[in-house]
C-alpha cells in the first residue's frame, strides 16, 4: 500500500491519431494533399486503393477542435478504409450505390460514437483509373471544383452533413476527369479565412480559389495544391490561421 507521503503514477491516457495517409500511386493521374497551419480542428483527408482500377479519397471537416474528435477521425477512417475497401473491391459493382452505403455507415459510426449529433462536412471520391471517372458524394461540405479545358464547373453540396441523422442518406453521381483536368477540394477555413494582406491581394472565398485554378498554376496535383495556399496565405496578411487549411487535388495527366 502506498503511504500518504507516497504519489501514485497516474499513467496518462493514449492518445490515438488517424493512421497517416499515403497516397497511393496511380496510373495516369495523381493525388496530393498539402496542409497548413497547427492541426487545431478536424480537418482530415484519406485516400487508399480498393481494387486494381478503384482508388478512394475523402476530405472531411469534423466539427469541433481536434483534442475533442481524435475519437470521431479515428472511427471514420476506419470505416472508410475497412467497408470502402470492401465495397469497391469487387469489379462488376454500382458504383453510386457503393458510395451512398459507404457514407451511410460513415455517418451512423459517427453517431454512435459520439453518442449523439455531431456535423460532419465530408467529400468523398472513387476515382476509376481506366475510365477517368469520378463517382462523389458531397455531404455538406465546401463544394469541390472540376477545372478542365472547358471551365471550371462546382461539384456542390448532394446531402445532409454526416452525422447528424442516422438515416440521412446522399446522392452519388459521377463526372469524368478529362487528360489534363483538375478535381480540388479545399476546406472551410480555406474559404472563410480573413483577409488583411497589403499589396498580395492572394485569393477570397470559392471564388478566389477558382482564379488561382484558371491561372493555372503549377503542373502537379501537389503543386496545385501550393499554390492554393499560398494565396490564401498572401490574403491572410501573415496572421495567425484560426482554423485547419487543407487543400486536396486529383489530377489527370495529359
Amino acid at each position: 500500500m502506498l503511504s500518504r507521503f507516497q504519489s501514485a503514477r497516474i499513467e496518462a491516457p493514449e492518445i490515438v491519431e488517424p493512421v497517416p495517409t499515403v497516397f497511393p500511386s496511380i496510373d495516369g493521374a495523381e493525388v496530393a494533399a498539402v496542409f497548413v497551419g497547427k492541426r487545431v480542428a478536424g480537418d482530415f483527408y484519406d485516400s487508399i486503393r480498393a481494387n486494381s482500377e478503384r482508388i478512394l479519397i475523402g476530405l472531411l471537416d469534423v466539427a469541433g477542435r481536434r483534442e475533442d474528435n481524435r475519437n470521431l477521425l479515428v472511427a471514420a477512417q476506419e470505416v472508410f478504409r475497412t467497408v470502402g475497401k470492401e465495397l469497391f473491391s469487387p469489379v462488376d459493382i454500382n458504383e453510386s450505390d457503393a458510395m451512398t452505403e459507404l457514407c451511410l455507415l460513415i455517418n451512423r459510426r459517427l453517431i454512435e460514437v459520439c453518442c449523439g449529433v455531431h456535423s460532419c462536412p465530408a467529400f468523398i471520391a472513387c476515382y476509376h483509373e481506366r475510365l477517368g471517372t469520378v463517382c462523389y458524394t458531397n455531404a455538406g461540405h465546401t463544394p469541390a471544383l472540376l477545372q478542365d479545358s472547358s471551365g471550371t464547373s462546382e461539384l456542390t453540396s448532394t446531402g445532409l452533413p454526416l452525422g447528424l441523422f442516422s438515416h440521412a442518406t446522399c446522392e452519388a453521381p459521377t463526372v469524368g476527369l478529362t487528360h489534363g483536368a483538375s478535381l480540388v477540394l479545399v476546406s472551410r477555413g480555406v474559404i472563410d479565412c480573413e483577409g488583411h494582406g497589403k499589396g498580395h491581394p492572394g485569393v477570397s472565398g470559392l471564388e478566389g480559389v477558382k482564379k488561382i485554378l484558371q491561372s493555372g498554376p503549377g503542373h502537379t496535383a501537389r503543386n496545385l495544391c501550393t499554390s492554393v495556399l499560398e494565396a490564401v496565405s498572401d490574403f491572410s496578411g501573415g496572421a495567425p490561421f484560426s482554423d485547419d487549411l487543407t487543400a486536396l487535388t486529383l489530377m489527370r495527366l495529359s
